[in-house]
């Protein structure tokens, strides 16, 4: 692991675009992490091409059926049932080529529209106010966080809540041997504080994080 404090300071943060300093080097990564925000991202220059992301999605093959999944995502659904009416309107964003929390969700007769950049380009889904938002294992994939985090508190209505799943990074974790880095698509990694900042910057009104699950809500 780099010392970050003996470190000189290089590449601009995606989300705060404060300067950051190498975190962590290997042949094939390179990751900064911010002073500022304490977020974590790979160099701009690393980033996978639009093909190649779309490749790689392609290869998670999430089947609506697999009960495996089903069991992974469950925490995200039990959140959204416990706080949310069925009758209002929801957006999985990023839903991917199998959208499971939707499908779970849709059968206990909620209403869930779904985009993708890739997978559902349904743009007409971004013209909307959303009582709440699902963005399952997608907000680590952000290009431009601040950006799409903006997007999506001004999807939001009065109230809304933005449900996210995706692992967190903090000091106890071995970045060098931790997974979660090593998905190629994996650009911007999350600590409790990057979470915190976003909170405050961009006019959510309260934060929840527990493990996994993380809940702004407008």
């Amino acid at each position: 692991m780099t010392d970050i404090k003996n470190n000189h300071l290089t590449g601009q943060c995606p989300l705060c675009e404060h300067m950051g300093i190498t975190f962590y080097k290997s042949k094939k990564q390179h990751f900064y992490a911010c002073n500022n925000c304490l977020g974590i991202y790979v160099r701009h220059d690393l980033r996978p091409s639009k093909s190649v992301e779309k490749a790689r999605y392609e290869e998670h093959n999430n089947d609506v059926e697999d009960k495996r999944y089903q069991n992974f995502v469950q925490p995200i659904v039990n959140e959204v049932i416990n706080n949310q009416e069925a009758q209002q309107s929801g957006l999985d964003y990023g839903a991917g080529t199998g959208p499971v929390i939707s499908n779970i969700l849709h059968q206990k007769g909620y209403n869930i529209e779904l985009f993708d950049p890739f997978f559902h380009p349904h743009s007409k889904a971004l013209s909307k106010k959303y009582d709440y938002i699902i963005c399952c294992e997608v907000v680590e994939h952000f290009y431009k966080p601040y950006t799409e985090f903006e997007k999506l508190r001004k999807l939001l209505k009065p109230g809304g809540k933005v449900y996210i799943m995706t692992d967190i990074y903090n000091d106890s974790i071995d970045f060098k041997k931790w997974y979660y880095k090593n998905d190629i698509t994996h650009v911007f990694i999350y600590r409790k504080e990057t979470l915190k900042w976003i909170k405050e910057n961009i006019n959510f009104i309260n934060l929840k994080i527990e493990n996994r699950l993380i809940v702004f809500s407008a």
